[in-house]
């Protein structure tokens, strides 16, 4: 039995497919939310993940139960149903509690993991720098550091009825706890300070960008919006794109040809509704891109329906706040727009005006959006008239790159040029200015 979305009891409409039974993991899936929640983004998880789903339970309830995750009813009705769906593993679309988690398993007798856990083995399937699977890594031991107790329940009953408190009740079980959280303790110090010198060279290979003045746009989303597709589009690249979640961990950054103008252009990893704030963290070299971005192509799949839509911008806007990006200039780029019909066209239309409505499959509308992203650029610009003598060659080159477009006309005293420019590095040429412009 499941909880439908309006809140009634009614039977499974997750029926074990024909090869679920097959399957390794069969997951059964339960979530605790005070408004009638889909799972359906959880199973998408899951399936990137390699496990079927073979059941669902979602029970309205204002916060989970802090013992169990559910009330202690609904975890007897689950118990029955994992039963009949020949289920083997609890997924819970929460993060769960050290204690929310044991007690599951005790009273379902079936490993029990949540939603971090599944995003979590979703990213280490994914990570292939070196970068990546360090940012893996942390966020794993991070994750694990509070439910190492759980793992050794077993030797601490040796250390009993040594004495009452005091090291005589300190059994070999508290040890190896002990033991196990100072090599995590330590491993997360390694990781971190190397993640620092990730950041450091980052930081290193962006100055450079920043002194070629260079203007960089960062492609964020939610996962699987289409963003390494629209890369590949706009720019001619052949980042790999897949059809799952997370595809996309590390950074890709690529040159686009704006009117003459080259500005770079970033891919970054795809947030999700409760993101795990160890991921945000530990990825937080990597987000850095987006929140030094001149300018930030927020790209949602608009083939989803509204309700949905709304929450996934809400998703993306809530982990941009928590990098401190929120305050970047965006926009918001309705990716998909092959698949929409007539219908759907003039709704989005009507609820988002300002956004731009492409198909980075097809190519639909990108004209516009290149000519959206000029417009927005051309708000940070200033016109300029230099003259620059002719030994300055590699000057008038750095300002081709700068301006893209610009008059020049040769004099006997040098090249007289007409530009427009980044105000930002507009006084990296002012010794050249003529009247002084």
């Amino acid at each position: 039995m499941e909880r439908s979305r309006n809140g009634r009891t009614a039977e499974s409409r997750f029926a074990p497919p024909p090869d679920a039974g097959r399957a390794k993991q069969r997951a059964y899936c339960i979530a605790a939310t005070p408004e009638n929640e889909d799972l359906q983004e959880l199973m998408e998880l899951l399936r990137t993940a390699g496990v079927a789903t073979v059941g669902a339970l979602t029970q309205k309830l204002d916060k989970p139960h802090p013992n169990h995750y559910l009330g202690s009813g609904k975890v007897a009705e689950v118990k029955a149903a994992l039963k009949e769906a020949d289920a083997n593993l609890v997924v819970a679309d929460d993060e769960l509690t050290p204690r929310q988690q044991r007690n599951l398993e005790a009273e379902l007798d079936v490993p029990v993991i949540d939603r971090t856990a599944v995003i979590l083995d979703i990213f280490a399937g994914h990570a292939n720098t070196a970068e990546g699977k360090m940012q893996v890594e942390l966020a794993q031991l991070e994750y694990n550091m509070a439910r190492m107790r759980g793992l050794w329940t077993h030797l601490e009953r040796l250390g009993a009825g040594r004495g009452v408190g005091g090291i005589g009740t300190r059994g070999p079980g508290e040890s190896q706890i002990e033991t196990d959280r100072r090599l995590a303790r330590d491993r997360i110090t390694v990781l971190k300070r190397r993640l620092e010198q990730v950041k450091a060279t980052r930081a290193t290979q962006r100055a450079e960008r920043e002194r070629a003045h260079l203007s960089n746009i960062a492609l964020a989303g939610y996962t699987n919006a289409g963003k390494s597709t629209l890369l590949n589009t706009l720019t001619g690249s052949e980042v790999g794109v897949r059809d799952r979640l997370f595809h996309t961990l590390d950074p890709t950054t690529r040159t686009l040809q704006l009117h003459g103008r080259t500005v770079l252009m970033t891919d970054t990893v795809g947030f999700i509704r409760k993101l795990p704030h160890q991921l945000v963290d530990a990825f937080a070299a990597t987000l850095e891109e987006t929140k030094l971005a001149d300018l930030v192509l927020h790209v949602v799949d608009a083939s989803a329906p509204e309700e949905e839509l709304v929450a996934m911008t809400r998703a993306v806007e809530d982990v941009l706040e928590e990098i401190d990006a929120g305050s970047s200039p965006r926009m918001l780029v309705l990716n998909k727009a092959d698949i929409l019909d007539d219908e759907r066209r003039r709704e989005l239309s009507f609820r988002h005006p300002d956004a731009a409505l492409v198909s980075a499959a097809t190519g639909e509308g990108l004209e516009d959006l290149q000519e959206r992203i000029v417009a927005e650029f051309e708000k940070t610009l200033q016109d300029i008239e230099l003259l620059v003598p002719f030994s300055e060659g590699g000057l008038l080159s750095e300002l081709h790159k700068v301006a893209g477009e610009m008059e020049r006309e040769d004099t006997p005293e040098g090249v007289r040029v007409t530009a427009r420019i980044p105000t930002v590095v507009a006084e990296r040429y002012g010794r050249y200015a003529v009247n002084g412009r």
